[in-house]
C-alpha cells in the first residue's frame, strides 16, 4: 500500500510539475510579448493604410498604348523611283561600249534583292540628271521608274536627235541603289548584341553605362541604308532590334542644324500633360522624338513619312532610361532591384523578385535573417517606406489581408523601401514554439 501510494504521489507530483512548468512558460511568453511589443521598426501609430494610396494601385505601365511598329517604316512604292546617286546599267546599241563586245553583267549586293544588272554603269547626278554619250543635254530622270527612264532614253536617241534607228537595242537596269549615310547611337545594347550589316562600312563601339551598373552598354554604328530602307524601323533592326527594357520608350532623330540645339532641346523629358501631339522637341524640326508608348490618358502623335524617313547625316539615338529601382530590408534580404519598364509591379511581385515568400501560411529561411527567431509562424507585417511630397510615409500592409484584398497590394514606385517584419505576437509565438517544448508523457501517467 505504501509503495502504491508512493507511486501515486510521484505521478501526481510529475503532473503538477508539468503544469507548473507550463504556467511558468506562459508567464515567460507574456513577459516576452511585453518586451517585443515596442520593438517594431515603425509603430503602427506612425503608419498609414494602403487605402490612402488609391492612385498607386491603378495600372500605369502595363496599360500603355504601344505604337504600331509599321508606322516606323516607310511606304515602299510599287516601282522603284530613281534619284540622285542611283547607279544604272545602260546599254544603247552602237553607242555604249565597243561593237562586238559582250554586254557587261553586274551582280548586285545580296541585301538589295535586285536581279543582275545589264549594261555600262552610269550614275544619276545630284541634280537628278543623267549624262549619256552623244546626247546634247542631260536627261532628267529623278522620280522616274526604270521603264519610264528607258522610254525617255530611247526617244532621245531615236526621235529627238535621231542618232540610231528605232529598232536599236536599248536597255536600262538598276545596278546599285542610292544609299543614305546615318549613325545609330544606342545606350541599351552591348557591342556584341549589334547585328552585322552588309551595307555598313564602319562599326565603332562606345562604352556606355548600364541600367544599374551590372553591364557595360552603349554602342554606335554607321549605316549605309539602301533607298526605301532608310527609315527608323530598318535602322533599329540592323542595330539590335527594338529598344530593350533598359531604354526609354522613345527614339530621337537629330537632323541638320545641330549647332542650334540646346541641352534642354536634346534631353527634355516632359512630353506633355495629356497628349503627345507633336514629334518636334520645342517645335524644332531638327529634333524629332518618336514615342513608342504612351501613358494612360495620352495619345500617340500622328507620324508622317517625313518623320520616319532618314536622310544623309541623320543621327538616331536610343537613350537609356533613368535607373528606377526599389530597395528591400528587414527580414527580406537587403538589396536593390530594377522596376520593370513595361509592366506594373505590386508588393507581392517585389517580394518575389527579392527572393522572399508571399505564402503567409508557411515561413522560410529565405525571408528570415535572424537565426534566433524561428520561422514556424511567418511574418505578415509589410512596410513600404515612400517619399510623398517631400515627406516620408510608412505604408503598413497586412500580408494575410493582401492575399484576398487586391486594394492592399499597391504598386511599387521608384525608390520605395520594402521591409518585411514580424508582428509582436508573431515574435512571441516563434520564440515560444522554437525555444520551448511542452511534452506530455502519456506512458508516465500509467506507471
Amino acid at each position: 500500500m505504501c509503495g502504491g501510494g508512493g507511486a501515486q504521489n510521484g505521478k501526481d507530483w510529475s503532473i503538477g510539475n508539468s503544469l507548473l512548468n507550463f504556467f511558468s512558460l506562459f508567464g515567460y511568453a507574456l513577459s516576452t510579448f511585453a518586451m517585443f511589443a515596442g520593438c517594431t521598426s515603425i509603430p503602427d501609430s506612425q503608419t498609414v493604410s494602403p487605402t490612402h494610396f488609391q492612385n498607386t494601385r491603378h495600372k500605369q505601365r502595363s496599360s500603355m498604348e504601344i505604337i504600331n511598329y509599321k508606322r516606323l517604316g516607310q511606304t515602299v512604292p510599287d516601282s522603284y523611283r530613281l534619284g540622285p546617286k542611283d547607279t544604272l546599267g545602260i546599254f544603247v546599241e552602237t553607242v555604249t561600249g565597243e561593237p562586238g563586245q559582250p554586254i557587261p553583267i553586274h551582280q548586285p549586293d545580296p541585301s538589295t534583292n535586285l536581279p543582275p544588272g545589264i549594261g555600262y554603269p552610269y550614275t544619276v547626278r545630284d541634280d537628278g540628271d543623267l549624262s549619256l554619250p552623244l546626247i546634247m543635254r542631260p536627261l532628267h530622270v529623278e522620280g522616274l521608274t526604270l521603264t519610264e527612264a528607258e522610254n525617255l532614253i530611247r526617244k532621245s536617241y531615236t526621235e529627238v536627235q535621231k542618232i540610231i534607228g528605232k529598232d536599236a537595242r536599248i536597255s536600262v537596269s538598276l545596278i546599285r541603289p542610292r544609299t543614305y549615310h546615318v549613325v545609330v547611337i544606342r545606350e541599351d545594347v552591348r557591342p556584341d548584341d549589334m547585328r552585322n550589316s552588309g551595307s555598313s562600312n564602319n562599326n565603332r563601339q562606345a562604352t556606355g553605362s548600364s541600367f544599374i551598373g551590372t553591364e557595360d552598354r552603349g554602342t554606335a554604328k554607321t549605316l549605309d541604308l539602301w533607298a526605301y530602307q532608310n527609315d527608323v524601323l530598318n535602322a533599329l533592326n540592323q542595330t539590335g532590334g527594338m529598344p530593350s527594357s533598359s531604354a526609354k520608350n522613345e527614339v530621337l532623330i537629330l537632323r541638320g542644324g545641330v549647332d542650334n540645339m540646346s541641352e534642354e532641346d536634346l534631353f527634355i523629358r516632359n512630353m506633355g500633360d495629356n497628349k503627345v501631339n507633336s514629334v518636334y522637341v520645342n517645335g524644332n524640326p531638327n529634333i524629332v522624338r518618336i514615342p513608342l508608348r504612351a501613358q494612360p490618358g495620352q495619345t500617340l502623335p500622328d507620324l508622317t513619312q517625313d518623320d520616319v524617313i532618314l536622310k544623309d547625316g541623320d543621327v538616331v539615338v536610343v537613350q537609356s532610361r533613368e535607373a528606377e529601382v526599389f530597395y528591400t530590408g528587414g527580414l527580406l534580404q537587403g538589396g536593390m532591384y530594377p522596376i520593370p519598364r513595361d509592366f506594373d509591379l505590386d508588393v507581392f511581385g517585389a517580394i518575389s523578385m527579392a527572393g522572399g515568400s508571399v505564402a503567409v501560411a508557411a515561413g522560410g529561411s529565405r525571408t528570415t535573417r535572424n537565426a534566433n527567431i524561428g520561422s514556424i509562424v511567418p511574418p505578415t507585417r509589410l512596410l513600404v517606406i515612400r517619399e510623398v511630397n517631400g515627406y516620408q510615409r510608412a505604408i503598413r500592409i497586412n500580408m494575410k489581408n493582401a492575399i484576398v484584398d487586391p486594394s492592399e497590394r499597391i504598386l511599387i514606385q521608384p525608390n520605395d523601401l520594402i521591409m518585411l517584419e514580424y508582428t509582436p505576437m508573431e515574435v512571441v509565438l516563434n520564440v515560444f514554439l522554437s525555444t520551448f517544448s511542452l511534452r506530455l508523457d502519456v506512458q508516465s501517467l500509467w506507471n
